[in-house]
């Protein structure tokens, strides 16, 4: 993830991988093994967005999608030197509900590694099932537990679903690695545990704070049927605004290196990533601009807006596309 330090005379941009495996951290076949796996989840869910997805629904998944891709370019400190950033599984899953959540975490982190050259190509199943199907069902799961109570009750549950969805990323994450003779399993899982157990409480605070922000503003979202019914386009356009304000606060992130990193560097495994094949948007820049606020902002405008487009697309012929199918 890039992120840049304002500094009077310049400004400095570093990548950080969050859970974004680069490729050459996981052998052939555990990579190939978590494709096959994302690849049935995420078909799965295009079978249930179609028949269960409202199509008034459809553009909330796409502006949706865009918020969370421009959170998650803003890292935040943590303790010992290290930063980590949103997820956004369990955001997703509380107000789209599992399958359209899968679907827009997957869609986040493909163009991540598409586009910005952010994990790598040959890992990407890996990474879709780490950061979005399995944070995804796991932030549904917990917060379907607390559905008909009251505010509190719902609010608790998906601070636990937020954190537990970063905690259960890491340790899968951890045994990826093991299992690819990366890294020992005595030193990768309490590494990586004991740094994204407190990046899981910043996920926490700010899931809670953006679904609260939400259902203040509209509180049909605790009911995707009242809100398909009384959303519109002054709903897409408020929640489009909001994306853009995050992603002008992008170059302010925390320069540290994020938890994923942190633990390559320590563990001395950071060596075996490969360098992505291409590049796009490297590092979340626009290369003509160099490292700067404005090749960063401008890098996630285009972002959002692809994936918001993208998103959209598949949404809308997927649920347009289930009648036939059935």
């Amino acid at each position: 993830m890039i992120v840049a330090s304002l500094a009077p005379t310049a400004r400095e941009a570093v990548i950080t991988q969050a859970l974004h495996i680069p490729d050459g951290f996981l052998s052939w076949p555990v990579a190939a093994l978590f494709w096959l796996l994302a690849l049935a989840v995420v078909g799965l869910a295009v079978r249930r967005v179609g028949t269960e997805l409202d199509d008034r629904l459809v553009p909330l998944m796409g502006v949706l999608a865009a918020f969370i891709f421009a959170a998650q370019m803003i890292n935040f400190p943590v303790a010992g030197g290290t930063s980590g950033h949103l997820l956004g599984g369990a955001l997703a899953a509380a107000v789209l509900g599992p399958w359209s959540a899968v679907l827009v975490m997957a869609a986040v982190i493909a163009l991540q590694a598409l586009l910005f050259q952010d994990g790598g190509l040959l890992v990407m199943g890996a990474n879709i099932f780490n950061m979005g199907l399995l944070t995804a069902l796991i932030g549904f799961g917990l917060v379907r537990a607390a559905g008909g109570r009251g505010r509190r009750a719902r609010s608790a549950a998906l601070a636990v679903a937020a954190w537990l969805s970063v905690v259960a990323a890491a340790l899968l994450t951890s045994l990826q690695l093991w299992a690819s003779g990366t890294a020992p399993l005595r030193l990768v899982v309490p590494a990586m545990l004991a740094v994204h157990v407190l990046i899981g409480i910043g996920e926490a605070l700010i899931t809670v704070a953006a679904f609260n922000l939400l259902l203040r503003a509209r509180p049909d979202l605790v009911s995707r049927e009242r809100l398909a019914e009384h959303g519109g386009l002054g709903w897409v356009a408020a929640a489009a605004v909001v994306t853009v304000l995050v992603v002008l606060l992008a170059p302010l992130a925390s320069v540290h290196p994020d938890g994923l990193e942190r633990v390559a560097e320590d563990l001395g495994f950071d060596a075996a990533g490969l360098a992505p094949p291409f590049q796009v948007l490297p590092d979340y820049t626009v290369p003509l601009l160099g490292e700067t606020a404005l090749s960063t902002v401008l890098a996630g405008l285009v972002g959002a807006a692809i994936l918001a487009a993208a998103v959209t697309l598949v949404a809308r012929r997927a649920v347009r596309r289930a009648p036939s199918g059935d």
